[in-house]
């Protein structure tokens, strides 16, 4: 809602400003369809997985690039089989312009494939900043991770913040989604409580079918109780609906304080499609 009077956005709409959303290799299409709901200069993510190659990759990336956004190509840290291969796509992403903001993620093989077993490793060779990079972002776990303990999580976040900082790369963090508020904020007084001062990304799934967000979620480890599904808005009995993040995100906004929680945007998950979830969005902040 805004008010009426001054005409000024809501607190969810505010928090919505400088939004980023994300995608796959394979999503080009989506992306041009798309295009029109999407503000230029939107982040977007490009992903890395197991079943996408370099060329396609760093063609997404020079999609979102030649469409007016700011794309922000995925590392996986655990994929790759050695320097050569980091540094080809290094190369490649820079020659297509898409090099200047990146994501570093440790990736999901149980065991690296390569010389990097994490974030960390890749930051430490000092590539990233000779082939144009400018800006990393690293993951953040509000609900914790699956695998990893929080003690570790922390340590490692924490020390990757100081390897960027030592190699003059603006740092960030986007988090894993989630259903529950109530972990978030938590996670971020925690973090502004250890003195990381970094831009926050809160990762919010965008609209998709409750069956689909709820294999998401057991699939990364997010909690998903009947509780927590009330409250962020749709029922377990019902995986046959759809549901989207309108609660989550009133509530957040009504919680989220820059003085305790520090600068804050959304980032969407685009499991029901990147069109579905930018479509969403302009809704969203339309109606507010």
């Amino acid at each position: 809602m805004t008010d009426a009077s001054a005409g000024t956005p809501s607190a969810p709409a505010r928090l919505l400003t400088g939004f980023s959303l994300e995608m796959t290799g394979k999503d080009v299409d989506a992306l041009h369809a798309a295009q029109a709901s999407i503000p230029q200069g939107t982040r977007i993510n490009v992903t890395y997985l197991g079943n996408e190659d370099l060329p396609m990759r760093v063609s997404a990336a020079a999609a979102v690039a030649a469409g007016g956004f700011v794309p922000v190509p995925h590392i996986s840290a655990r994929r790759l089989e050695s320097q050569a291969e980091l540094e080809k796509y290094l190369s490649s992403l820079e020659e297509v312009g898409a090099a200047r903001e990146l994501f570093v993620v440790g990736g999901d093989p149980a065991n690296p494939l390569g010389p990097y077993p994490d974030a960390l490793s890749v930051i430490r060779t000092g590539l990233l900043p000779g082939h144009g990079v400018r800006g990393v972002s690293i993951s953040g776990y509000p609900e914790g991770h699956p695998d990893i303990g929080t003690d570790t999580l922390w340590s490692a976040l924490e020390d990757k913040i100081q390897a960027l900082e030592e190699a003059g790369l603006d740092a960030s963090i986007t988090t894993q989604f989630g259903f529950d508020v109530d972990p978030v904020l938590n996670w971020l007084q925690d973090l502004r409580g250890r003195g990381v001062k970094a831009p926050v990304r809160i990762g919010v799934p965008g609209p998709a079918g409750v069956k689909r967000l709820l294999g998401y979620a057991r699939r990364f480890g997010v909690a998903s109780s009947a509780g927590i599904a009330h409250k962020y808005g749709f029922s377990l009995t019902n995986l046959l609906g759809t549901a989207g993040p309108d609660r989550f995100i009133q509530d957040l906004a009504e919680a989220y304080s820059p003085a305790v929680h520090g600068e804050v945007r959304l980032h969407f998950y685009t499991f029901g499609g990147i069109k579905a979830t930018a479509d969403w969005v302009r809704d969203y902040q339309d109606r507010h």
